[in-house]
């Protein structure tokens, strides 16, 4: 992709992206803009070839496309900070609950793409939605796609779907974690050392993704090759049938999609 790259803050998700980009050299050139002096020294002292800045302007003057990696709360500052230097560019939003429709009533007719990570790009394992603005191109979602999945997977998504995808992939590392941390201190508790328990759960939540993944097993397939009857597994599975624990995750997912949308604007 011959583009120049920009990026409004570079915090861990934005560093995240920078990294899997620069690696599998996806752009002519990144520009990372920051106001903390810490985060560009930090980027700089890890891909040399990347242009820091303090100045937002300067960051978007001569890109191709601008990605805004700011809080929620500093989106509006920084979006009426650029304005007036946006003019072909593709902006992509990261800035979670910030609406299209939002940017664009400060921007104007501009092409948009809003984009929702989640932490796992840390590890270029991220599970991405993103939703085009009415302007954007289907070139603009093609180089998206590949900017996207180069840092793991993505899935063009219409915006009002965005709070349901937040609430699995944005929030899921969060629940996958409460889950692995429950399992780990039942071992511990049963006589495993810390260590061990804790990697034992981890490698099996790792395993078993890609056990899905690879292999396009469903979990019910999965479920079905691990238990046997009057085995181990399915006493385990009758707890989590009678404890209702389907009921559970729906109702937590539903209270996730819940807060996403009154925060939303």
């Amino acid at each position: 992709m011959n583009k120049i790259i920009s990026f409004i803050g570079t915090g861990k998700m934005a560093a995240a992206l920078i990294s899997c980009i620069y690696k599998n050299n996806l752009a002519k050139s990144i520009i990372a803009s920051d106001h903390r002096e810490d985060n560009l020294r930090k980027i700089k002292s890890k891909y040399s070839k990347i242009k820091t800045t303090k100045n937002n302007k300067e960051a978007v003057k001569n890109s191709n496309i601008v990605f805004i990696c700011v809080k929620p709360q500093d989106i509006g500052i920084v979006l009426n900070e650029i304005k007036d230097g946006i003019k072909s560019q593709l902006i992509v939003s990261i800035a979670a609950g910030i609406k299209i429709k939002h940017i664009e009533l400060i921007l104007g007719k501009k092409r948009i793409i809003r984009v929702m990570p989640n932490i796992n790009c840390l590890v270029g394992e991220m599970a991405a939605g993103f939703s085009a603005g009415k302007y954007a191109t289907k070139e603009d979602v093609k180089n998206v796609e590949e900017l996207l999945n180069s840092a793991g997977i993505s899935f063009l998504i219409k915006e009002e779907l965005i709070d349901a995808l937040s609430s699995i992939s944005g929030a899921g590392p969060a629940f996958f974690a409460y889950f692995i941390d429950a399992m780990a201190k039942s071992g511990i508790k049963n006589g495993l050392q810390k260590d061990v328990a804790y990697k034992l759960a981890e490698k099996t939540a790792l395993g078993t993704g890609k056990l899905l993944l690879e292999n396009k097993l469903t979990p019910d397939e999965v479920i079905n090759m691990v238990a046997s009857k009057k085995g181990v597994t399915l006493a385990g599975l009758k707890v989590l049938d009678m404890s209702n624990t389907n009921k559970i995750i729906e109702n937590t997912i539903n209270a996730a999609i819940k807060r996403s949308r009154e925060l939303g604007k």
